[in-house]
């Protein structure tokens, strides 16, 4: 005789005569099987852990609920690494990171393209969407996923994320800001002291003593436009902080990618490829639009990027077997780099790219058609930059 029937899911059991619970199936036959075997089994069918990487480093979800897969999942673990394919990888990063940053400075070097022509224009602005993306989609999601880690341990401060990304911000801010005044008062000084940058004051007889006017050093005014054909003083500035930022998170990019694991390790490299490509183009438009730049300056330029993600990835290869990307003291440190990254993008790429070009630059006042043409650039380099952050 059964008493104590009770329900799980489409499954009914029952306390037997000496109090052991039983399955009853249909026909009203039962079996001794114990609820409690059948319930962990479940468990262990319906609930594996899920393991999978963002930005390179591993989370697992899923799992008992015993607790026992969460806490193992914050320890290293050994996985499967191919390191002929991984050091073939970094050859292929380096060549196409090249490719992309080296191609519009040679285009322009060798092929005198405008730097204001539709081509240009193209680049320029689909360069600004791949960047105000990279900030927004990668960078600042990534920050907030290692923030939010639970081998980090619950936040007292639920902004961490953004308040360092502001902080980056901040910075440069304060970069950009001090190299304008420093520029601004050099200037002034080799205006007053007749310095090899000033011209001497023409005197046309044929005007008026009061139409005279001095020579004068770069003011703030103009240091903002492109006016004249005049390039700003701080463009180069710019282009080094824009460096800068891509550079922290590019050491990253190359290192969680050696040590992804085997099974996402495909996808995640040619989602790398795309991403290199895509930066690439944007700063090495960049980098070609500085005027009064040397070509070899330029070069050096476009050198750093090429060579930054394969250093990564070089340091990535040295510590495959040693690194835990849910150890504590590693969340914290891609957490912090990734959201710096992230504060510096975001000023470059609004300040100096997107409301430089449209509000200050050649795009205030363009036609239709380039005014077109750049928008819709603009839009396609934050759509296939988003479309890259489902998988990188």
């Amino acid at each position: 005789m059964y008493t104590g029937c009770h329900t799980h899911g489409k499954d009914q059991y029952c306390l037997g005569p000496e109090s052991e619970e039983v399955q009853i199936l249909a026909g009203g036959t039962s079996t001794t099987e114990s609820h409690d075997d059948d319930e962990d089994g479940h468990e262990e069918h319906g609930q594996e852990e899920n393991c999978h990487f963002h930005a390179g480093v591993e989370h697992c979800v899923g799992g008992s609920e015993s607790g026992s897969s969460h806490s193992s999942s914050c320890e290293r673990r050994d996985r499967e690494y191919n390191i002929p394919l991984r050091i073939g990888s970094l050859f292929v990063i380096l060549v196409s990171s090249s490719i992309a940053v080296f191609g519009p400075i040679l285009f322009s070097r060798f092929f005198h393209a405008k730097m204001n022509g539709i081509v240009f224009t193209i680049i320029k602005q689909f360069g600004t969407g791949v960047m105000i993306s990279t900030a927004f989609v990668h960078l600042l999601t990534h920050a907030q996923l290692m923030f939010t880690n639970e081998c980090l341990g619950e936040l007292s401060y639920e902004a961490t994320t953004t308040a360092v990304a502001m902080a980056g911000l901040f910075l440069c801010f304060l970069v950009e800001c001090s190299g304008n005044r420093f520029i601004i008062s050099r200037g002034q000084a080799a205006a007053q002291n007749g310095g090899p940058d000033t011209e001497p004051t023409r005197i046309d007889k044929s005007q008026s003593a009061n139409a005279i006017e001095p020579a004068q050093g770069p003011s703030l005014t103009t240091l903002g436009h492109h006016h004249h054909g005049l390039s700003r003083p701080d463009d180069k500035l710019s282009v080094l902080v824009m460096e800068a930022g891509i550079i922290f998170h590019s050491v990253l990019i190359g290192l969680t990618l050696v040590v992804a694991g085997d099974s996402g390790y495909a996808t995640l490299f040619i989602v790398i490829i795309f991403h290199q490509m895509f930066e690439g183009l944007a700063l090495g438009a960049r980098i070609a639009a500085l005027v009064k730049t040397k070509t070899v300056n330029k070069l050096l330029m476009g050198t750093a990027f090429a060579l930054i993600t394969p250093i990564g990835m070089a340091i990535g290869l040295g510590v495959i077997h040693t690194f835990n990307g849910n150890d504590r003291d590693t969340i914290l440190t891609i957490a912090t780099l990734d959201a710096i990254s992230a504060g510096i993008l975001i000023w470059v790429a609004l300040v100096d790219m997107w409301s430089h070009d449209w509000l200050y630059g050649d795009l205030k006042d363009s036609g239709i058609v380039k005014t077109s043409v750049g928008l819709l650039s603009l839009v396609a380099g934050m759509i296939l930059m988003g479309v890259l952050g489902k998988w990188a």
